[in-house]
Order: C-alpha cells, then structure tokens, then sequence
C-alpha cells in the first residue's frame, strides 16, 4: 500500500509533498476540519505511521487517529474526527471512541501530549484488533471484530496542524513478540497483586476492625489517610501507618460524633453502616436492589461488622487503590463524552470548549442513609453559561440510558443554580443562599439522604436545611454541565475534607463565633451603637471586615465591578460620611464612586454598579449622577486621580444640599433637595479595592506633634530590648505540626527531614499580650522548595487546633503573611510592604498585636505599619514552610513602650532598600570574558557558546536590563534572553562544560527564552510575533526582563513593555543572555529595586548607569512599533484637565500652557485622530498639532507649541515648521479655521514620512524623516479648548439620510460564513464598540471606487475588512464640513457618562460573524457596558426571557449550543433595526447642552453574532404589518442562548 493521504480531505486541509504532508490552515483561527484519510485501505498488519510536523498552543487536544470503514471518495467531511459515523474507530487522547461513543476510557499512551517529531500508526491485524502505535511501541489492543476493509484516518484537532506520512508497511516480528509476552507478563502480575493483598499485620488489623466494629472509620478509609499526599508513595505499607492511623482514627471518631444529627437510634444505625461498609463481605457495586455492601440496601445495616476473610482482611483492604467494591465511586457506565480516572474517583467531561452538555455520572450503588456524597469542583471553564448541578435519582445506571442534562428525566432530583428541580420542575426557586454557578474551583458540593428520607445539600460543608422527601433508594447523580469540567469525589479520609469539617464544627461550638465583636472604639460605649459602619450586604464581589469599617474587594485584579457597600443606618443631618482609600489596582479604569440613596440596604439587591439605580445620587470622576444621569459634568476633584491614603467624603446638610469632601476640602453643593434618609453609598469600582470609615481618631497627627510619632521608638532600638528579657516569657507551645521539633527550652523550632519535608511544621506561641512583640529570627534554610515561612497571628487555642498542613488552610480566625496578607485563607492584601518570601538567613521577623487591635509586622526592627484592624487575643503562628528550617525567639521579644503600642503608625513605613547594580554570574560560556567587575560581558570567539546569568535570582517585579554595546555584522542571529530555573552556582566550575551552545538548546531545567520574536519554552515554541524582534537590536539598543508579580515573563526594549511574553514562570529563576551571533558585547544598566511595593512606577526610559547622551541617543535602526490604543500622557500644560480614562482634554484657563503629547508612541501605518470638541470666540487663533521625537515622559512644557526646539515637527494654521522654523507653507487647510467636530489625524508611513488628515481625507506629505520612535503632540491654543481622541472615531459612521446617500451606500449587505442578510441601519448614528486594527494605509486623493469603501463597513464586507481607513470625501465636498446629526447624536453619547471601552479585534475573525441589532433602553446602557455583552434581565425591546420547556405555539426549539428543556436566558436579535428599533419604550428626553433644545433619543447596539450560535424564529412584537421588505415577519427574529456567542460592535442612537 502506498504511503500515501487521498486527495479528498478536510476543508482547511492542504496537501504537499506529493499528498504525503498534510496541513491545517489558519491554526491560530480554527481547530478542526482538519480530517485526512488514507489514499488506499489497509493491509492487515500494516502499520499506517506520520509524524508530527507541528503543533501549535492555542488550543486544547491534539492529534487523533484511527480507522473508518467509509470511502473517502463519497464521504462528507465532518469537522473532526469523532463525528464520523458508519463503522469509525478513533484514539483521542488516551480514549477509544466508537461511532462517537467511548468504548475504552484509558488506552495507550495520551495522544495529546505527543510532541513535534512524534510518531503514532494505526494497525489492524489479522485478527480483526485494532492496535495504536506510537514511536515504534504497540499500545496493545483497542478495539476487536473490526471488518477488512477500513481507510486509516488522521484529525489535525486542536494543537496538532502539520503531519507527514511515513510508512504503511507492517512491524518488525520482533515487536509484535515483545507485545505478546509484555500482555502474558501483564496478566501474571495482576495475579500476583491478588495474591499479596491477602497480606495482613495483625497488629493494625486488629486496630482497624476495633475502629470499624465501633462505627468509627472504615478500615481502607484509614490506610490512605495521611496529611501530606503529595509526599507519600501509593501504597502505603501498614507497618509504617501506626502512628498515623491512631491519630486519623480519633480524629475521625470526633468528626463522627459531631456530624450525628438523628439522636442515639440514628447515631447506631450510622455506626453499624460503617462498619459495615469497611467490610468485603458480598458487595456489588452494579446492584440497585442491594444497595451494596451487606447492609441490604444500607437500610438499617448488617450485624456482621467484621471484615470477611483471611483473618478480616479483605482482598484490597490494604494494597495500593484503597478501594472496595463498597466504595462510593462513579459509575463506568456514564455520558458519553465523560472520562473517568484516578480509579473512578473522577470524572470529567473531554472537549470542554466545545461541548457543554453529555456529561452525567452516577454512583456505582445506591446512596445509604446518613452516606455523605461529597465531590469537589476540580476544574471549570468560562466559556459557557450554567455550572454543575448535582442530586439524587431512582434510576439504575445499569440500565439507563443517559440524557444530554438530568434536570428532566423523571423521578430525579436536582439542585441547578440555586434551585431544586424535581422531575424537570422547579419545585424551589430559592433554594440557598448559594448558587451553584458561582462556586470556585476547589469547592465542595455534598448531598445526604437522612434516615427519615429528607435530602439534605452541603455546600464547603455548611448543611443547607431539607431540601426534599426522597425514596429508599436513590443514586448520586453529578451533571458537569456548562463551566463544570472536572470533578472528584471527596471520602472522609481527605486530610483537607476532614480539617475543614472540622474547623467548622469548631465555630460552631464556639460560642463566640458568629457574634459580632463589639467595635474597637476610644468612644464610650453607650455611643457604639451609633457608630457609622459598613451593612453586612454587599455587593457579591465585596466583603465587610474589621467590624465593619472596612469595606474590599478580594478579586480586585479579577473583577472591577460588584464592589457597592452602603452604611449600616442613614446619615444624619450634617454628619459627614468619610473613607479612606487603602488600596488600589492599576489594571482597571475608573475608580471609586461615592454618594447617598434612599433604599435600605437590608433590602436591597445591590446592583453591579450604583450609578443607574433610582433615588441614588453618586459622584463619579469629576461628576454627579442622579437616577443614573448626569446632574454636573465638571464638579470638584476628579476622583479617578485619587491614590491610596486619600480620603473622599459626603455630607447632607439640613437645607436638602449634599456636598462632597476629597481630602477634607469641600468640593461644593452638588444636589439639593435630597430627602433626610439617606444611607451613605461606596461603589468599590475599578481602580479602588479597599476603603476605610473615618472617625475622629483616625485623624493623623498634626505636623508639630510628629516629634512623638512612631520614629521616636523604634522595636529594634536599644531603649525596647532594655529589660524586655527579663519579663518576656513567650515560647514555643508543646503542641505543633507533625514535622515540627521545639528544642532550646521551647525558644526554637525546626522542621526536621527538611531535605524531604517541606510543610506540616506549624509552631504556635503562647497568648500574646498587647503591645508585645513577637520576634524570631531565620537561623537555617534550604534551597530545595520554593516559597518561604509565614508567619501571623490567629485567636484559635493550640489546645483546640488541628494543624493543618499549611495555616493558610484555616478558614477561621487567623492572619497570616507570606507574600500577601491573608485572613482565613483567602487574601485581603497583596501590595503589604514585605515579602517573607524575599528574607534570608539571620532575617529577623516580629508580630505586634496593638491594644486598638493592630496588627503589626517588624522586618529586622523596621515597622513596616498596620496589616489588618480589629483583632481579638491572639496567639503567634509560625509556618517553617518550604525554604525556612529553623527559627528562634529574640531577646527583643517582649512588652515595648506604650507609646509605640498607641502611636498611630502609618501604613506607608516600608523599609528603604538602596540601589545595588546588578552584576553577571561567574559561571558562563565557554567564549565569554567578564570584565570591570562582572557588570560586562564580552564574547571572544565564535559565534556561540556566550550564555551569562544574572548573579542572583530576580526578585518578584525587577527588571534585569542590559545594553548592546559591539555588534560584529559578519554573524547572523542576535541577542537571546529569558528567564530560566538553572541555579548557576550548581553548574561545574570549568565553564567548557555543562552548557549548551546557544540559549534555545538550553533544556536542563526549565527555561524561557526569546529568540528573534519567538517565545520558546525548553525549546517548545509557545509564542509568535512577539513584540520587536530582537534580530534588529543594534549599539545603543537596550533590552531588559522582568518576572511580575502575576508568573509572568515580560520583555523591555529600550524601556518599552513589550507585554507578557510567557506565563506560569517559575518564582525561583535567574535572568539568562546569550551573546550570539551578531551581539559580541553587552553592559548591565540596571539595579535591583529600589522602592516599596506600592511605590514602583513603569520601568524607566533609562537606568541610573546610563549617561544622558546615552539616553537621548536614538539607536540606528529602530525596532517597529506596533499600532496600540492611544491615551494622553499625565505629564501635560498646567491649565490641561483629562478626563475620560484619559481620552479627553480641556483646556481650564487662559488661552495658552495647553500642551498634551500621548502616552504611546506612534507607530508605523497607525492613524491617530483627534476631534475638536469645542471651540471658544474670544480668542483668536486655535490648536496645533505634530510629532515629538523624543520620550515626553520628563519633558518641560511650555506655554505654546511653537517654543518646542527639539526634535518637533508642528503643524500650525497652514504652515509646518522644524524645531520652530517654518519649513513648508500653504499645506493643507488652515487649522485656524476648522469648526468643531472636525476630525484631525497624524500619521506616519512607512517611508517616514508625516501626513496631516482632515475628516480622513490625506493632505499628503507634511514632513520627511520622522524618526522612531515619535509621539503625536497637541496645542489646545486658543479658541480651541476642548477637544478627544478616540481610536474609534474613524469607525464611527452616521447613517442619516445625507451621509449614507453622499456614501452610495446600499440598504442590504452580507455578511459571515456563510453568508446572511442585514440591513443598514438608516436613521440611526453608530458609534463604535470594536476597533479593527491592521496595517493599511489610507489612500491619498478621494475618487477611488475602493478607496470610497475602505471607510464604510458595509462596502468592506463586500471585499475586505479594511476598516482602519476612513471613508474619503470626494473632492468637491469641504473636508471642514461636519456632520451636524452626528454631532447631535455625539452630545448625546457624552451626556451619558457611558464607560464605553473600545476593544482590538482581528479583522478576519469579525468578518466570518453576522450582523444583527439588539434594542434597549437608555437605563440599561450602563449594566451591559460594563460587562461588554448582552445580559439576561437588561431592559430591552426583547425582554431577555427564559426557554418555556412546554410551550407549544412559542418558539422553543433547542439550539445548538444549549441544553434542551433547561431554563436559560435567551437574548433575542434582529437583522434590520426596523424591527430591533420599535418604540416599544418611551424615548429618552434630554437637553441638548450647545442648542439648549429638547429632544428624544432612542438606543441599541449593533451586534456581531457567532453563525450556529442563534436560530431564526418569527416576530414576538406583536406586529401585524411587514416591518422590513427583505425579511419576513416568520424570520426577522434572531434567538441566541450561547454565552460568548455573541460581541458588542457599535452604540446606535437615534434622535428626533
């Protein structure tokens, strides 16, 4: 047979190398339709073989292979390979499907992590069995009966695009030998596993079966219990589990016993089911009748509690699973695409962004009364709606036939979301508190049928009351359904299961838990109770602590909304409202809003933004919103620019004004006639993560009473240590962690085995007093593990702590710090101002508890200010976790002076760390010298073998930065340089030996690496096209590496963040170069950092090492930019205000100092546009505009543009001047002259050369070499006074009658693949959501047909998305002339304060979408703004309303990416706005703010819509007459329920 693929293939297929090679184009874009087949039939025992070529990292899955018994020549490609049918045979992963269908679920070897240069075949031998090969190893037998004649089929899915046929011939005999005995010896080895089960000590056993008989643990439960997982074998050899087992086995006697809720007669029967249960008597895993196990049903339980057999040991009792036919494990048989693992512990569903449904399991036996059911949330996906669901049926797996979801199969119940469903009803809407769609992973779901037949759900372990009556006999039944992918089920022996469980029995035995603690207050406490705090009901992604003065958002760098926090009672008359901003996030736009509303927050359903909601009056930025409009547009300070440690206030006075303070100065009436009960609103909102109520001793001190302050006493001066050892007496407690040993009378702790233990070393003080300091000091570590101690402080007594693993894992009063702040082991604060992570040996470590209930850490005696408030008696922890061995208690410790236990010490008192340069380490390549003190690397020969490293590990967030200094052009390549987990003190000390050549073949630990602009990863390419390439680096040239704080790799070149180049990197790694090729020699000219965590700005354009010629010097051949969304810079003329995330600019006063230049540089092809917004009579002249050469980040503006004399080139009235000489004139129209609303644009060509556009027409060439990097400068001189821009201005296209006839435009377009009707919005203006960023240029002149559809969307979807050109004019239309209608429509937009963000997408991916109109209403706007896509409950001319499972007239038919019968929200869409747009709401009225004229306004959004996400149904508007002569009234409505399948791309608006 020839070795050959057919012809006939997968529709993204292409075919080379005489039909040998395949390829799957556009393998970013796409993933399947990637299906080749063989050219002839197989041959019994040939062994069809390719090889991969190439993968790629964008997707999930691989390659699959098998066999299919349909002619390639008739057949009708599917898009993968697991959707033929007929007789198919494919591996996928380490699975064997058949028709589609799982018939293996482990087999072989995982094809989806087979590498480039891998070999897998298929084979049928001549018995009808399918064999899969891979690099020359028989997999063994994957299927059998398979018919003679079958084509071999290869899937290029997911990572897999490139592979080559290389031989179709059968296998050396040998191996097909080596097969057959390898199965004989495999067979053989089962046995005798069998045979050693049987093994038993008696010792344990009969420990075991004392434990079992008395209902406290199941002995196999028992033999895997231990608290560190991760560092035991498998099997577990009962001799070495004396200790352990003892321990689990009163452990779990105490869960037990604590868990009985049923009275004695229940608690009985529980233990009898246990023992039961440890049993191997005659359990069946398959039977319902049984129930399993001897306990007949688990209904009452078996009286013989012993183990059967062999002296009471079982079979499998003590050997490696841990498992009996007794265990509650999932069902083999299940939906079909679920895969189970880990002996079918887990589950979980394949092919998760593909598929959302299909993925039910159940257990192997009916569910015993009182049994918990518990599974743990493994691993989720955000790309579908809906989540698990999890419950209970009377259906036998064996013989069920399972559905797509279980929520309406019969005799079922379910809990989905926060509801039960039973039989497919929604029998309680409310269920809980908790929804299921919003657990986490690594949450725990459970479910218990008690004994009286009620059904019971726990959620993290909390009991969530009776939700059900259910019958005898009922099976666990888990629908990973959705966002839920993979799932385990958690048994009692799960050391972490078991310490929560047993945290929470503790807080509730506590009988102080859940009381609120009575306010640290100087006030008298008669008065508390009249204490502004923050309500306990807040917004879902806010939390309350510190007794309720503090408010946070623990995501903040995953969520910028849900932060709204209202007062607990409402302000009175004058009483002034204040928080202080504790910390911020720079990844969001915006930031914290504040004001009043009237609604009680008791009652409330906080919203995610407060902005839109009635009765509320907020101020946001600079301005004041009522009932979500816009009262004042410039009011006070903008709140945007505040930082952390700034303060923001609101007050009602006893007139009805409400005034608002920033940093107690008073910004001004900013509403009156607000009604007296109001309650006080903070809307924790993008920037702003953490807020603290303001009383009067929060004040800080005067600055003539700072003599006193906390400098005056220092807890590492002399004055403290005096006498504190003779009263100290804190030690180490006698209880500890497992591998923790306290030595030296109890004043040291050390974790033994450190070499092979990294946790479980948890030391505890005794009580800590106020006011005394807590210090140790780090006497050992190793440098095996990553991360460090931690250490902190928790009010649990040691008597009463189980310790954890980590105290981290405590979910009740204790805070910790290692890298981060962490209260009950979820983070309330990352940017503190030490990391424990960075302190080595002889680092000292102190805790204060304060008698106002501060926490306080000392790093080597340095206060480093408050980590949290509010703290009851504590007791010190310390975690010798990782790298810490050893620890010992300081003579410092002990009582310090009251003055420094009250002192209002400022959370700002981070310790000074002084700049320290970097250096390279001794160990390096073979041809590299070092030279001036290890700050210079040279190569001396070759063109290879120059690899230098850093001469210590990075810390997290510093920059490591080098520049080129020789280049020998007789070399090709260039620079390379990453991050790797090489240590170099471990390398040998001769530097010939132990490295590679070159940096890319650097695989002996892990290592990250830039070459050219490919990112590799141990050689694995991970990334292309990243940023410049550093092929074109030359003298002068400066590149630098950084890791972030977020296990990201980032690139500087010449001090530009080229983004994330790698992520999940190491924390432990070393900077690494390599001199190659070209680069002979680089200098080092960076530092180690040297500020605190919350002062570190952007990296600098230069370092301390480099001169100042060395800065402003431009390197010969730049590196390209890439075209970036563009903002103002902060650094701007004095009477400039920006507003709008920086997108805005106003000129405040005067007529001149109105100077501003862009954040970003230009780059090449990029238009930058900028509208003139307003336009002031009383001055003459207006705005220039141009180009600087140089970083404007430390430039001195200024009081015109004209005063520039370096490297500027400026456009002004019609002239062009050079550095403030004139050197062109008569260009282009007279700027003086331009109306408002005039677009001006600036771009660069290729050729260096500098074009003015004027409402998108080219005015031709401005200038010539304009150097690289160049920024875009503006004058806002004077009349000119206000002006933005907006990288989506050239997108925004009017459709009024005039514009869209001066276009031609045509009322009908196509667009998508395939390709479908829409219709121009006619009427309506479209401000752009989506900006499509590409290279190309626009056109110079105006009557090019093409060129005139360039600009329009429509025209382009009729050749090609070209939208970054604007459409051009013709000539005889004034390029000055403005739409009058859009500007109207514009002024419209503004007055609405809507956070429209505009998003980079691709343009080939939006051009294979179809176009549709969704209409809504103006109060809306905002809520689906901020979650950038169409929401479910937004107010909309199509009320977003559930699928009706029963409803025979409306339209319910199931779509194709969502489950039948559920109830999820649908969105319904419109191809014409005819339909989207009816008048179904009143119009908005508002006042024109330039024409003081009252007009109506309606909105929508033009859509973008994944073909097969949505289906077309007829119109529910109730509309009798044709809306719309294209489409019907059966047809005009589009229904979409797919999350993620739809994509805002424009605002329409539309006046009258």
């Amino acid at each position: 047979m020839a070795a050959e693929l057919h012809p006939r293939s997968g529709k993204l297929i292409g075919l080379s190398n005489s039909n040998r090679t395949a390829r799957r184009n556009q393998p970013v874009q796409e993933f399947n339709h990637g299906l080749v087949l063989s050219k002839e039939p197989l041959k019994d025992r040939d062994v069809f073989t390719v090889r991969i070529d190439k993968k790629v990292n964008s997707w999930s899955g691989s390659i699959e292979i098998g066999v299919t018994a349909l002619d390639p020549a008739a057949l009708d490609f599917p898009s993968s390979a697991t959707g033929l049918k007929g007789g198919s045979w494919i591996v996928s992963g380490c699975s064997v499907l058949r028709d589609g269908r799982s018939v293996l679920e482990e087999y072989g070897r995982d094809l989806d992590q087979l590498a480039e240069g891998d070999r897998v075949g298929i084979q049928r031998n001549s018995r009808g069995e399918l064999h899969l090969w891979v690099n020359g190893q028989d997999c063994g037998t994957a299927a059998s009966g398979l018919p003679p004649k079958l084509w071999a089929v290869v899937d290029l899915y997911g990572k897999c695009t490139q592979v080559t046929v290389v031989s179709c011939e059968p296998p050396p005999a040998c191996a097909e030998r080596e097969t057959v005995e390898q199965d004989e010896e495999d067979e053989e080895e089962e046995e005798e596993v069998v045979v050693c089960g049987t093994r038993e000590d008696t010792g344990i056993t009969a420990l075991i079966n004392v434990a079992a008989m008395n209902g406290l643990v199941n002995g196999p439960e028992l033999c895997c219990s231990h608290s560190r997982p991760d560092k035991f074998p498998n099997n577990l050899e009962p001799e070495t589990l004396t200790e352990h087992q003892l321990f689990d086995v009163f452990n779990n006697a105490i869960v037990s016993f604590y868990r009985s809720e049923d009275g004695a007669g229940s608690e009985s029967s529980s233990r009898n089911e246990r023992g039961s249960s440890s049993g191997g008597t005659t359990a069946n895993s398959d039977s319902g009748s049984t129930g399993g196990g001897g306990g007949g049903g688990g209904d009452g339980g078996s009286a013989n509690n012993s183990p059967a057999g062999n002296g009471g040991t079982g079979p499998a009792a003590l050997t490696g699973g841990m498992t009996t036919n007794d265990a509650l494990l999932f069902h083999e048989k299940c939906g079909t695409l679920i895969k189970l693992s880990n002996n079918n512990k887990t589950a979980e569903r394949r092919r998760p962004l593909d598929e959302f449904n299909n993925g039910v399991v159940m257990t192997n036996r009916p569910l015993r009364h009182n049994e918990m059911f518990e599974i743990r949330i493994d691993k989720l996906v955000d790309k579908w709606s809906g989540s698990i669901e999890i419950g209970v049926t009377t259906h036998n797996p064996n013989n069920l036939d399972y559905p797509a979801t279980m929520t309406n199969l019969r005799s079922t119940i379910m809990m989905s979301g926060c509801g039960i469903l039973t039989n497919g009803k929604g029998t309680r809407r409310e269920y809980c508190e908790f929804s299921l769609d919003e657990l986490q992973e690594g949450d725990h779901i459970g479910l218990m049928r008690k004994a009286s037949g009620a059904l019971h759900f726990y959620i993290n372990g909390i009991d969530q009351v009776a939700a059900a009556q259910t019958p005898g006999v009922v099976y666990g039944v888990v629908d990973l359904y959705g966002m839920a992918v993979k799932v385990t089920i958690v048994h009692n022996h799960n050391h972490s299961d078991r310490l929560r469980r047993n945290n929470a029995i503790m807080r509730a035995l506590s009988p102080d838990v859940g009381r609120p603690r009575p306010p640290l207050t100087l006030t008298p406490d008669a008065e508390a109770p009249d204490r502004l705090l923050f309500h306990p009901n807040c917004g879902q992604k806010a939390a309350i602590i510190s007794d309720g003065r503090t408010a946070l958002r623990p995501s903040a760098i995953d969520d910028f909304n849900h932060g709204v926090v209202l007062s607990n009672r409402p302000l009175r008359s004058n009483e002034v409202f204040q928080v202080r901003i504790d910390k911020m996030v720079d990844k969001w736009a915006g930031s914290i809003e504040i004001g009043v509303t009237t609604h009680n927050p008791a009652y409330l359903q906080l919203p995610s933004t407060m902005t839109n909601l009635r009765s509320t009056w907020m101020m946001t930025g600079n301005g004041v919103m009522h009932n979500g409009t816009t009262i004042l547009d410039e009011y006070g300070h903008n709140l945007d620019r505040l930082k952390a440690g700034d303060t923001v206030g609101v007050v009602r006075k006893e007139d009805g004004s409400l005034h608002f303070f920033v940093n107690g100065v008073p910004q001004g009436p900013a509403a009156w006639n607000v009604p007296p009960s109001v309650y006080a609103v903070v809307d924790l909102y993008g920037q702003a993560a953490q807020a603290t109520i303001m009383d009067d001793m929060d004040l800080p001190p005067l600055p003539e009473d700072t003599s006193d302050g906390p400098t005056a006493l220092s807890p590492g001066s002399p004055c403290s240590i005096a006498g504190a050892t003779s009263t100290s007496d804190l030690r180490f407690h006698t209880l500890h962690g497992n591998n923790a040993v306290i030595t030296n009378g109890g004043r040291t702790a050390l974790r033994q085995n450190s070499r092979s233990e990294f946790n479980d070393a948890i030391v505890i003080s005794n009580c800590l007093r106020d006011g005394e300091l807590f210090e140790i000091v780090i006497q050992k570590m190793v440098d095996r593990w990553s991360g460090s101690i931690e250490a902190g402080v928790t009010a649990i007594r040691p008597e009463e702590l189980e310790f954890p693993n980590t105290m981290t894992d405590i979910d009740y009063d204790t805070w910790m710090l290692g890298t981060a702040i962490m209260q009950d082991g979820n983070t309330m604060r990352n940017n503190y101002g030490c990391d424990l992570d960075s302190l080595t040996t002889g680092s000292r470590i102190g805790m204060m508890r304060t008698a106002t209930g501060d926490l306080h850490y000392y790093i080597n005696g340095v206060d480093q200010g408050v980590a949290c408030s509010g703290l009851p008696s504590v007791f010190a922890v310390v975690d010798l976790y990782g790298q810490c061995v050893q620890v010992s208690i300081t003579s410092s410790s002990g009582p310090l002076d009251n003055s420094l236990c009250t002192s209002n010490v400022t959370e700002n008192s981070f310790p000074i760390h002084y700049p320290v340069a970097h250096r390279f380490h001794s160990k390096h390549g073979k041809n590299v010298v070092l030279l001036g003190e290890g700050w210079q690397a040279i190569r001396v020969g070759g063109y290879s073998h120059g690899i230098v490293f850093s001469a210590k590990e990075l810390k997290t967030d510093e920059l490591f930065e080098v520049r080129i200094d020789v280049v020998d052009d007789q070399w090709s390549g260039s620079l390379h340089i990453g991050l790797t987990t090489l240590a170099p003190p471990d390398l040998p000390s001769c530097p010939l030996s132990g490295l590679s050549p070159s940096l890319p073949q650097l695989r002996t630990k892990v290592t990250w690496v830039l070459s050219g602009n490919e990112v590799r990863r141990n050689g694995a390419l991970q990334r292309q096209n990243y940023g410049c390439s550093l092929d074109r680096l030359t003298v002068g040239n400066r590149v630098g590496v950084k890791r972030c704080s977020d296990d990201t790799m980032h690139i500087f070149i010449d001090g530009e963040d080229m983004g994330p180049a790698a992520t999940a990197v190491a924390k432990n790694v070393y900077a690494v170069l390599d001199l190659y090729g070209k680069i002979t020699a680089v200098c080092i000219v960076s530092s180690s950092l040297t500020e605190d965590a919350e002062s570190v700005k952007a990296p600098s354009l230069s370092s301390d090492s480099c001169s100042e010629g060395e800065e402003d010097s431009s390197p010969s051949e730049p590196c390209p930019l890439v075209p970036t969304v563009m903002t103002f810079l902060e650094n701007h003329g004095k009477n400039i205000q920006l507003t709008n995330q920086s997108l805005s600019a106003a000129r405040v006063s005067s007529y001149n100092q109105g100077l501003l230049v862009t954040a970003q540089p230009l780059a090449r092809q990029q238009l930058f546009q900028f509208q003139i917004d307003r336009l002031n009579p009383s001055w003459t002249s207006s705005l220039s505009l141009g180009v600087i050469g140089h970083a404007p980040d430390r430039l001195n503006f200024p009081s015109t543009a004209c005063c520039l004399k370096r490297s500027t080139w400026l456009l002004q009235r019609d002239s062009v001047f050079h550095n403030s000489l004139k050197i062109c004139e008569n260009y282009g129209p007279n700027l003086d002259t331009c109306p408002e609303g005039t677009l001006l644009g600036l771009l660069v060509d290729a050729n260096n050369a500098l074009h003015l556009y004027v409402n998108g027409m080219d005015q031709g060439v401005a200038a010539q070499d304009i150097p690289s990097p160049c920024y875009p400068i503006i004058d806002l001189y004077g009349q000119c006074e206000q002006g933005y821009f907006s990288e989506d201005a050239k997108y925004n296209l009017c459709y009024c009658e005039s514009c869209h006839k001066l276009r031609g435009d045509e009322a009908y377009y196509k667009r998508g693949e395939p390709p479908r009707d829409y219709a121009l919005p006619f009427g309506w203006c479209r401000f752009a959501l989506v900006t499509i960023v590409t290279n190309n240029v626009p056109a110079v002149g105006g009557e090019s047909a093409e060129t005139r559809c360039q600009g329009d969307m429509e025209k382009a979807d009729m050749v090609d998305i070209k939208e970054s050109v604007c459409w051009t004019p013709p000539p005889e239309v004034n390029p000055n002339k403005t739409c009058e209608y859009q500007a109207l429509c514009s002024r419209f937009k503004d007055l609405l304060t809507l956070p429209i963000k505009t998003n980079c997408e691709a343009s080939n991916a939006l051009k294979k979408w179809h176009i549709a109109y969704h209409g809504t209403s103006v109060g809306a706007l905002r809520r689906t703004l901020d979650h950038n896509q169409l929401l479910s409950g937004a107010s909309s001319v199509f009320s977003v309303s559930p699928v009706k499972t029963e409803a025979p007239n409306d339209y319910s038919e199931p779509d194709e990416n969502s489950a039948p019968g559920r109830e999820v929200p649908r969105v319904r869409l419109s191809p014409t706005m005819r339909y989207s747009g009816l008048e179904i709401f009143a119009p908005k009225v508002f006042q024109d703010p330039r024409s003081h004229r009252c007009h109506q306004a309606q909105v929508g959004f033009q859509v973008c819509v994944r073909p097969g996400s949505y289906k077309v149904g007829p119109q529910t508007a109730s509309q009798s007459e044709p809306l719309d002569p294209r489409f019907s009234n059966a047809e005009i409505e589009w229904i979409t329920k797919e999350q993620g399948g739809t994509m805002l791309y424009g605002l329409l608006i539309r006046v009258e």
